[in-house]
């Protein structure tokens, strides 16, 4: 499942819902899950439904080509078959509002805690609350790959830092860095929609003293060199990253990658250290995989 999660994000999927009718009855059998008003999905026996959100933009063509591609690739190396792939029309306000019961206040630092904009909570005084509202951008704050980031900000970043967050999605990773200490981030996005919804979440913050965000192509054109460079894309993405951020890195500095499926995991080092940088950590959580690095 997580290698499809993986596939979605790559194609540029805003959100992503998976439907097992099986996982939701063995919660509602051993009484683990709060299932009020939860239907059982309309799944043929030992399948599951993966639903994904592509925004309806002049790159939706591209978008979808893209999905047909790795899909097929994956059947004939990896033995995937029995897929079914079927599109429908979503109003985005629709999108935009249905998951929201689903996103609840949560500590995933030390310190960190992501709140939704439309929900009260009660800081500790140790508390850096993330307020957020992802709209149609990726990105609540609660992914193990955004997990995994925040926390290795935590660690490695410095009062003072200076930070890019490449493909910023909802602005989570720039907020948390501003929280931090950092005296200056900027994000980048190739997604409008994501730079549009970075930028209300960095007001909402109080952070735009501290963070901006610009659209961009990965680091294409990017002199600054700053203290710490953290991407939460995918492996691909890294790889192809990795000349631009060996650029603008310079020695001693941190590169913290996240967004990386584990069976990619020992392809994404072998690059990373190909191109100058030493493996300071990797960091795992279930499928998923984060690796901090330091500039040679």
């Amino acid at each position: 499942m997580d290698a499809l999660a993986e596939i979605f994000e790559t194609v540029g999927a805003v959100g992503m819902v998976v439907e097992d009718p099986q996982l939701i009855a063995d919660y509602i059998a051993n009484n683990s899950w709060d299932h009020h008003d939860v239907e059982i999905p309309d799944v043929p026996p030992g399948m599951v439904r993966l639903k994904a959100y592509l925004p309806v933009d002049s790159r939706i063509d591209d978008r979808l080509a893209l999905l047909q591609e790795e899909l097929i690739a994956r059947e004939n190396t990896e033995g995937w078959a029995g897929h079914r792939i079927t599109f429908n029309d979503l109003l985005e306000e629709d999108w935009a509002n249905a998951w929201k019961a689903f996103f609840k206040p949560e500590k995933v630092g030390q310190r960190i805690v992501i709140c939704p904009s439309w929900e009260n909570y009660k800081a500790f005084p140790d508390d850096l609350v993330i307020s957020i509202d992802p709209g149609m951008a990726f990105g609540t704050g609660n992914h193990p790959t955004t997990v995994m980031c925040i926390r290795a900000l935590e660690d490695y970043l410095y009062e003072g830092d200076t930070v890019i967050d490449v493909g910023t999605g909802s602005g989570v990773l720039a907020i948390a860095a501003a929280l931090l200490g950092a005296s200056s981030v900027k994000a980048f996005d190739n997604d409008p929609i994501a730079i549009n919804v970075a930028r209300e979440n960095i007001e909402l913050n109080n952070m735009e003293y501290i963070a901006t965000v610009q659209e961009n192509d990965l680091l294409q054109g990017i002199e600054e060199k700053p203290d710490l460079l953290v991407a939460n894309i995918v492996a691909d993405v890294i790889i192809r990253m990795l000349p631009q951020a060996a650029q603008v890195l310079q020695s001693g500095k941190v590169f913290i990658a996240s967004g990386i499926i584990q069976h990619r995991l020992d392809e994404v080092v072998e690059n990373i250290t190909t191109h100058g940088f030493t493996v300071e950590e990797l960091i795992s959580h279930g499928e998923w995989a984060a690796i901090v690095s330091r500039r040679e």
